[in-house]
């Protein structure tokens, strides 16, 4: 008769950071290398489209200002959202324009697609260590 511990230990995935890592930088692929397609799918199409919302509603990428802590909060946020930010911060989008009606719109769409995303990290670490 195994253990608690043996039987945990026997279906945790021995890729499980690499697959933190791919879920990071593509919304969803954690899930899709876990064989979640349905789930991996509706992430890798889902959370672009709502940060490229965020950008076309002139949101801003927010700066890592450390005097400033909300700012700071709001960037680890975006770069929560993984390559889309790396592409968008290369593309020099995401300035933002204040006196745009729909700045703070944009701003909330840029961060709860990155936060979403770490949630999604999350969900992939536990489905890797056999938690779900």
């Amino acid at each position: 008769m195994a253990t608690t511990t043996a039987r945990v230990a026997a279906t945790v995935h021995p890729h499980t950071y690499a697959i933190c890592a791919a879920a990071w930088v593509v919304p969803g692929a954690g899930h899709l290398w876990l064989g979640r397609r349905q789930k991996g799918i509706a992430f890798l199409l889902l959370l672009p489209l709502m940060f490229a919302c965020g950008l076309w509603l002139e949101g801003r990428l927010f700066p890592f200002e450390i005097t400033q802590p909300l700012v700071a909060l709001a960037a680890a946020a975006d770069v929560g959202i993984g390559l889309p930010y790396l592409l968008a911060k290369a593309m020099s989008m995401g300035a933002g324009r204040v006196v745009a009606i729909t700045y703070e719109y944009g701003n909330a769409f840029l961060i709860v697609a990155g936060l979403l995303n770490m949630l999604v990290v999350l969900d992939a670490f536990d489905i890797a260590q056999g938690r779900k």
